[in-house]
């Protein structure tokens, strides 16, 4: 089987590589194809998976696929099976601009949720829809897992061309439904879950396990609860007023005020931390390709333990069991095992909604419980979504969807309706003000809206 990696010298890709070197079932994948539009960027990671895949062959006799980079779209995709798409438009320096102009206006800067993420979809739709458009014409066949972000925003505007082959992927939900189940002594195998919303916008409401909800039982029991990320994120109590645990990024929501404070009130954003990390990273693993995969492996940890920093407490550290817990790049491996072999499993996907979730459109991309073997993703039937939660939903949804169309037609107007109609956009003279900045310090966002 042959895998295309999109944004394949970003820096999360030995994630996926070491998934791979893992897998020792028949029909494995046998060749991978990194393509990148940043020559040096390829060249880092070239180095470091060759290394990571020496390390594996030394320690554990692991039989590496066949690795090739290239900066040619075509090249990378024709006659693929899987392409995984992980691509960042405008670089870590954009990530920095989406998060700053909406700080500038007292509004939240975060990468996915609210302004940044619109901004962020703005100048790459129409890079992916012509990564669709593409896959279309020289891998038909394929099925593209996206873990581009917004990760549903950017399935939805690919499934205009693609249908339903394109699937899209996050490692949040399924760590929120392990850390509740290990929460209650439970093994998280054996556990199901009920979850609903959108990418970064959903709730747990139901766990079960031998048949039985046990999401009650942990609510009420707040010494559990504050063992889980999310329990120290959202408060004990206010999980059990709403009855159901959120993903983290809903903190954004149920706690603007304080997460605008904390982010203004840091030296530096996620974003510039990123940019001024990876960007010595890349300059030290071009000089030095032999130390990439070791100094990979320290940049890592200190990513991964400041992910999310400004919704903890001072002076709170991650929970390691979060940071060592398998991520996207499992999820993505499941999803191509199911697929490609047959292999029926239940994951939590971003899919075409059809009937699923009630009050929704049926061409939205939403993120449920989906059934997956080699005929692909089936969204399972799920309790629909009432009161704020449905309320929330609809509206990020129709904001996304305004930013879809805004994209695709090049609309200002459009644009500055996404902006409006989100909730954590509260006037639409600040919608108008932050079009003007993004188009102003973005050339991907003054290219694609006029």
């Amino acid at each position: 089987m042959k895998l295309t990696i999109l944004g394949g010298g970003g820096f999360r890709v030995p994630l996926v590589h070491g998934a791979l070197l893992r897998d020792t079932h028949p029909g494995r994948v046998e060749e991978v194809v990194l393509h990148d539009t940043s020559s040096d960027r390829l060249a880092v990671m070239s180095a470091v998976l060759r290394e990571q895949a020496a390390e594996a062959r030394r320690e554990h006799g692991a039989t590496p696929p066949s690795l090739h980079a290239t900066t040619d779209l075509r090249e990378a995709v024709t006659d693929t099976d899987v392409v995984f798409s992980a691509i960042r438009v405008g670089g870590a320096q954009g990530r920095t601009c989406d998060e700053r102009v909406a700080l500038d206006l007292g509004l939240l800067g975060q990468e996915t949720t609210g302004p940044g993420g619109i901004a962020y979809g703005l100048r790459t739709i129409p890079v992916v829809m012509d990564i669709a458009r593409t896959v279309a014409e020289v891998a038909p066949r394929a099925y593209v897992i996206n873990f581009t972000n917004p990760a549903g925003m950017i399935t939805q505007a690919m499934q205009q061309v693609l249908g339903d082959r394109v699937v899209g992927i996050c490692d949040s939900p399924i760590g929120l439904g392990r850390r509740a189940a290990a929460a209650l002594g439970l093994d998280p195998a054996r556990t199901s879950f009920d979850y609903a919303g959108l990418n970064h916008l959903g709730w747990l409401r139901g766990l079960r396990y031998d048949g039985r909800d046990v999401l009650p039982d942990l609510l009420a029991d707040p010494a559990r609860l504050v063992r889980t990320e999310e329990g120290r994120l959202f408060g004990p109590e206010w999980l059990a007023t709403i009855g159901a645990i959120p993903n983290e990024y809903v903190y954004y929501y149920d706690f603007t005020r304080e997460a605008i404070a904390s982010i203004t009130g840091a030296t530096q954003t996620r974003g510039e931390f990123l940019l001024r990390q990876q960007s010595a990273y890349y300059a030290a693993a071009l000089a030095d390709p032999d130390g990439a995969w070791r100094r990979w492996r320290e940049v890592r940890a200190e990513r991964e333990e400041t992910y999310m920093a400004e919704a903890r407490a001072e002076g709170e550290e991650r929970d390691l069991t979060d940071v060592g817990a398998e991520g996207y790049e499992q999820v993505a491996l499941s999803l191509m095992r199911a697929i490609s072999r047959g292999e029926r499993g239940l994951m939590i996907l971003n899919v075409r909604n059809g009937t699923t979730l009630p009050g929704l459109p049926a061409d939205a991309v939403v993120e449920v419980p989906c059934a997956v073997d080699a005929s692909g993703p089936r969204p399972l039937a799920t309790a629909p979504l009432t009161g704020r939660m449905l309320g929330l939903t609809a509206q990020v949804k129709h904001a996304e969807e305004l930013t879809i169309e805004a994209a695709l037609t090049g609309s200002r107007q459009r644009a500055v309706q996404a902006f409006a109609s989100h909730p954590l956009v509260d006037s639409v003279a600040l919608a108008r003000h932050l079009l003007d900045g993004y188009r102003a310090r973005i050339p991907g966002v003054a290219d694609a809206v006029g």
